[in-house]
C-alpha cells in the first residue's frame, strides 16, 4: 500500500475543523441541557409581549406553532414524533380527549394558582379525570351579543329574543360555529346546554332558522367581526368581548351583554405533554401565563382579548374596565357551559347547522 505526503497546511485545516466540529458537538450537547420549548397554541400565546419576557427570564426559546379547534390540534399531534411537544392550549371541555388519547401529565396542584382562580371557570368536570387534573383554566369569555350600542337599544341586547326581532331584520350576523350558536339558541329556548339531547333538535333548528331569517350575514371570525366593525351589521350572535374589547380604543361604541336567558361560557386550558422533554420548563411556562403579569399581557393579546382566569391579573383600571372585570360574577352566574354532545348527536348537530346554513 503506498502513502501521500500530506501538505502541512491542509493538516492544520484539518486539525481546526477538528477542533471547530469538536466545539459545535459540545455547544449543542450545552444547548440540550437548555433546549427550545414547544407550543402548540391559539393565537394569542404567539404575541412576543406574552412571550419575550419569559424567553429572557429563563434565557429560552418558546417555539410555537398556531392552530384552530382542538381537533386540528389533535391532527397536529398524530403527525408528531412523541416528545415533539411541551405544552398545549385546548379548550377545556376537551381536555378529557387530550387524556383519553394518553397525550397529557397531570399538573401539579400545589405549584399552580388555583385558590386565585375564578371558582366558575376551574370546569373540575372537564380538567379533572380519574382524580387528577389534566389542565388548568387560563382564559375565558362569553358567545353571546355584540354590538353597536349607537345603533341598537343597548335595552333590547338584555334580551336573546331581540335577535329575532323584525326590529334588526338584516341587521345581524352569526358566528359560524355550530357548538356556542347552537347553545345560545337552546337558551332563548329556555333550555340548560348541557342537556340537550336529540329530541331537542327540531326546537333548536326552528330557533336557529329564525335567526338565519334576519341575518345578513353568517361568517367564520374575521368576516363577522369585521361586519360588526365596519357597520355592516350592528349585532353580532355569539360575539363577546374577544370581538368588542380589542377594538375598543378604535371603536368604543361597540360592547357586549351577557342578557337575562345567559350566554355561553368559552374557556381554554393550559395542558402539558406527558412526553415532554422538557418538562420543568413547562410547566415554568405554564406558572409564568397563570402568573399576574402573565395573565394580563395574555389577557389584552393582541390576536384577541378575553378574561383572564386569574383574578389578581395585573390589569389596568381602563383594560378592567373594557373587559367588565368587575361585572364578572353576575356574568358567570348567568353563563352555561358549551354544549357538549356524545359524538352520534354532535353529527347530528352539524348536519343540522349545514341545513340552516343552507336555508334561504
Amino acid at each position: 500500500m503506498t502513502t501521500t505526503a500530506r501538505n502541512p497546511l491542509s493538516t492544520l485545516k484539518s486539525h481546526l475543523a477538528a477542533a471547530c466540529a469538536a466545539a459545535a458537538l459540545l455547544l449543542a450537547a450545552e444547548g440540550a441541557e437548555a433546549a427550545d420549548l414547544n407550543a402548540l397554541i391559539w393565537c394569542d400565546h404567539s404575541d412576543p409581549t406574552l412571550l419575550e419576557p419569559f424567553e429572557k427570564a429563563n434565557d429560552v426559546k418558546v417555539n410555537v406553532k398556531e392552530f384552530e379547534g382542538t381537533g386540528a390540534g389533535l391532527a397536529i399531534v398524530d403527525q408528531s414524533q412523541p416528545g415533539d411537544w411541551d405544552v398545549m392550549v385546548i379548550d377545556s371541555i376537551d381536555v378529557p380527549r387530550g387524556v383519553e388519547k394518553g397525550l397529557f401529565e397531570p399538573l401539579p396542584e400545589d405549584k399552580l394558582p388555583f385558590a386565585d382562580l375564578f371558582p366558575e371557570v376551574k370546569m373540575d368536570k372537564s380538567t379533572i379525570v380519574d382524580g387528577k387534573r389534566y389542565g388548568i383554566t387560563e382564559k375565558f369569555g362569553y358567545n353571546t351579543i355584540g354590538f353597536n350600542k349607537t345603533k341598537v337599544d343597548p335595552a333590547d341586547m338584555q334580551s336573546l329574543a331581540s335577535l329575532t326581532s323584525d326590529k334588526y331584520k338584516r341587521k345581524v350576523a352569526i358566528y359560524d360555529y355550530y357548538l356556542p350558536v347552537i347553545g345560545m339558541a337552546a337558551l332563548a329556548i329556555g333550555k340548560k346546554t348541557a342537556d340537550l339531547t336529540e329530541a331537542d333538535l327540531p326546537a333548536l333548528k326552528a330557533e336557529l332558522l329564525k335567526m338565519k331569517a334576519n341575518a345578513k350575514l353568517v361568517g367564520e371570525v374575521t368576516a363577522s367581526q369585521t361586519a360588526l366593525a365596519t357597520g355592516e351589521v350592528d349585532i353580532l350572535v355569539g360575539g363577546g368581548e374577544w370581538v368588542t374589547a380589542g377594538l375598543a380604543k378604535e371603536n368604543p361604541a361597540l360592547d357586549f351583554s351577557i342578557p337575562k336567558e345567559g350566554a355561553v361560557l368559552w374557556s381554554q386550558s393550559l395542558a402539558m405533554f406527558k412526553d415532554s422533554k422538557n418538562k420543568d420548563m413547562a410547566l415554568k411556562f405554564i406558572q409564568y401565563i397563570l402568573s399576574p403579569e402573565g395573565q394580563a399581557r395574555l389577557a389584552t393579546s393582541s390576536c384577541y382579548w378575553g378574561m383572564p382566569a386569574n383574578t389578581k391579573a395585573a390589569l389596568t383600571d381602563e383594560q378592567k374596565k373594557i373587559l367588565r372585570f368587575d361585572e364578572q360574577p353576575g356574568f358567570l352566574a348567568r353563563a352555561q357551559a358549551y354544549p357538549a354532545p356524545n359524538a352520534d348527536l354532535d353529527k347530528k348537530m352539524q348536519d343540522m347547522w349545514t341545513e340552516m346554513l343552507q336555508a334561504q
